[in-house]
């Protein structure tokens, strides 16, 4: 069954949260989409996760790359999931009403920005009523579960 986890960004910007996140994605097995709200921040996320560590990168590529079936990570600011991904991320308000066919999807989200928060309360509201649902806050720069929901029955 799937799940969503929320994660509030409270002390550390998208830019250095997600990268994490992925990897984390990646380690498990899994491909990811990463659904952003405009085409500026994937084309931002795209050059970022090639260069976030000196040490490593993010395999990935964007919308109108060749191949976009064999990318481990796949940028978009549409609906396709042309990678068959286990796990959906949406950014800077980038929406769902489906929260069936992943094994998760990641709602980030700021104070910062109204508009993404009002729709961060209105997915929790629509998740909860097909998948379990976590909702996640940075502490001090860790991650700190503040509300779980019952998985809905079957």
């Amino acid at each position: 069954m799937a799940e969503a986890l929320f994660y509030h960004l409270t002390a550390q910007p998208l830019e250095r949260a997600l990268p994490d996140l992925l990897e984390r994605t990646l380690a498990r097995g899994w491909r990811a989409v990463v659904r952003c709200g405009s085409a500026e921040r994937m084309e931002a996320l795209d050059t970022h996760l090639w260069t976030y560590k000196d040490e490593s990168f993010l395999p990935h590529a964007a919308t109108g790359c060749a191949a976009p079936e064999r990318q481990p990570i796949y940028l978009t600011t549409g609906g396709e999931i042309p990678n068959e991904a286990d796990a959906l991320f949406l950014v800077d308000a980038a929406d769902t009403t489906d929260f069936t066919g992943f094994e998760r999807v990641v709602i980030m989200f700021t104070d910062d920005d109204e508009a993404a928060l009002a729709l961060a309360r209105t997915q929790w509201k629509r998740a909860i009523e097909s998948v379990k649902a976590t909702y996640w806050q940075q502490d001090d720069g860790r991650w700190t579960k503040k509300r779980e929901s019952e998985a809905p029955s079957e």
